[in-house]
């Protein structure tokens, strides 16, 4: 009987190896899958050879000149313009959905109001339609008021369905015990020092997050900047801009210089992401207080 127990729990211990194994050689070439094509990308911004396709993987001359020339040859495309374009878009957006989405999620997390769940059901069912489905009617608005080929235009129609992105920020507050509030109430606290003093300290794992996912968005969009801007290069973000050097009368010239504002435009995006990884896990995972 012993033996045969011992037997059953040595056959089980080499499944889990060989199920770890498999999973291991998985996740491996899962890897490789993912990094090829930002390897290729990485290498042939460094490619001295011009054109914007050669047969081999290792560029056969290496240079920097892709990289000067994106910030020193901008007759023709102006990507420090554009970068700097994006990048301001990029920051007036984070700040405001910041702000509004913490409001959201608190007022719907502690306050009790008539229509709240409304609100809540109605918030979530607009939220499952892509965006592109509005973008002729919010052109045409942001023309009725003189804000197309703008930043501010852009601007507000990232920030506009900001309180959709609610649930996430919400479900974290749902974890903080409502007994802190209680407390600070008898000690006679505010609803507005309540949520300064108490509830955004608690809070920094999910403000990470919705910095970040407020940050990301704009940074890399095409769509919505495409339809604004109409061909004016001087408004383009980063994503228009660089997608102007794959035409076919710019391809063979431009694409090594793409491949070099690629990787510049990925870099504050890893870099933020490398920084704060550890609250956007627990953003994304972990509640507020654990016990």
């Amino acid at each position: 009987m012993e033996g045969a127990k011992k037997k059953k729990f040595r056959s089980k211990r080499r499944a889990e190896r060989t199920a770890n194994a498999v999973g291991h050689i998985v996740l491996a070439v899962i890897s490789v899958i993912w990094v090829v094509p930002y390897l290729y990308l990485l290498l042939q911004s460094f490619r001295g050879e011009p054109g914007a396709y050669t047969s081999y993987l290792l560029p056969k001359e290496f240079t920097f000149e892709n990289y000067t020339k994106l910030f020193t040859d901008t007759k023709l495309f102006n990507f420090p313009q554009w970068y700097l374009n994006t990048f301001l878009t990029a920051l007036a957006v984070c700040v405001l959905q910041t702000v509004i989405v913490l409001a959201t999620s608190y007022a719907l997390s502690r306050l009790r109001f008539r229509g709240r769940k409304g609100i809540m059901n109605l918030l979530l069912v607009l939220g499952m339609f892509p965006g592109f489905m509005s973008m002729t009617a919010v052109y045409f608005v942001l023309k009725e008021i003189g804000l197309t080929q703008s930043l501010v235009g852009l601007i507000l129609i990232y920030v506009a369905s900001s309180a959709m992105q609610y649930y996430i920020c919400k479900g974290f507050f749902d974890t903080i015990p409502k007994s802190l509030d209680e407390a600070a109430k008898i000690d006679g606290a505010s609803r507005h020092t309540i949520f300064f003093k108490i509830i955004l300290p608690l809070a920094k794992p999910i403000i990470v997050y919705t910095v970040l996912q407020a940050f990301l968005m704009p940074w890399g969009e095409y769509m919505f900047s495409s339809l604004l801007m109409l061909g004016d290069q001087s408004k383009f973000n980063v994503a228009n801009g660089l997608r102007q050097m794959l035409q076919r009368e710019n391809i063979a010239e431009y694409f090594t210089r793409f491949c070099a504002g690629a990787v510049l435009v990925s870099v504050p995006i890893a870099a933020l992401f490398i920084w704060l990884q550890k609250y956007y896990v627990e953003g994304v995972t972990g509640g507020a207080v654990k016990g």
